[in-house]
């Protein structure tokens, strides 16, 4: 498989090995200093850029014939403008705020434990993430997913960076909303923690990354599993989850 990686920083690098070490063949490495003179000749393309650099990449794919699979956070603004493109091209298109295969599974056990904290109203729910750094988004595409997750399968509507507003006692809207408490330290890959705290216990789900070989792993499953398809798909998609 030809693959074009769109993104040449830490995990551009990580992906390139685990992709050569499956078997594949690199045909383009884009940075902010070359074309995308190569794209064409690929099957896929991984795109683990910067969100001023997303929908170039994205839309260029879907205008060469080229899937593409996007871990590129920060961006998502413009995420039904890329749908109706791809769709209009009749494009292959995966884009996650996470591609580990852990994280998955974690958003699904979120949903799950979600459900069933939905019944009970002496616990209030709010989430930690913490990351490196270099990374330019707050909070986290994970924990804004894991929002997601929790609101459509409970009566919250929204999340917050905010911590004042998520301590509201009332029964308003801006009570219904899920604190989101993003750290930056160090080099660390990526720690999600979401936590239903009451009066009496608390009740913790947490998915701690050790590195970045899992993020790469999941991203090159993606593209394996993309080539050939046309459509919008989703990690449920490649992982059988739905």
């Amino acid at each position: 498989m030809k693959i074009a990686l769109l993104g040449y920083g830490k995990m551009g690098k990580v992906i390139e090995r685990i992709a050569l070490e499956r078997g594949h063949e690199i045909v383009l490495k884009k940075d902010e200093s070359n074309t995308y003179e190569g794209l064409s000749t690929a099957d896929v393309a991984i795109d683990f850029s910067v969100p001023t650099a997303a929908v170039d990449n994205i839309s260029n794919c879907f205008h060469a014939n080229v899937p593409v699979v996007s871990g590129t956070t920060g961006w998502l603004e413009h995420f039904d403008e890329m749908v109706a493109l791809c769709n209009e091209k009749k494009g292959g298109f995966i884009s996650s705020s996470n591609f580990s295969l852990g994280v998955n599974i974690f958003f699904e056990l979120n949903e799950y434990l979600a459900k069933i904290m939905a019944q009970f109203d002496s616990y209030k729910v709010t989430m930690e993430e913490i990351h490196h750094t270099q990374k330019l988004d707050a909070p986290s595409g994970t924990a804004i997913s894991l929002a997601k997750g929790v609101i459509e399968n409970s009566n919250y509507t929204n999340w917050t960076l905010d911590q004042a507003t998520a301590n509201d006692q009332s029964d308003s809207e801006q009570a219904k909303q899920i604190y989101i408490e993003a750290k930056r330290i160090g080099d660390v890959p990526g720690t999600h923690t979401v936590t239903y705290d009451s009066a009496v216990d608390s009740i913790e789900l947490k998915h701690t990354a050790h590195n970045r070989e899992g993020f790469a792993l999941g991203a090159v499953i993606a593209a394996e599993w993309l080539v050939g398809k046309t459509g919008i798909y989703s990690m449920k998609d490649v992982l059988n989850l739905k």
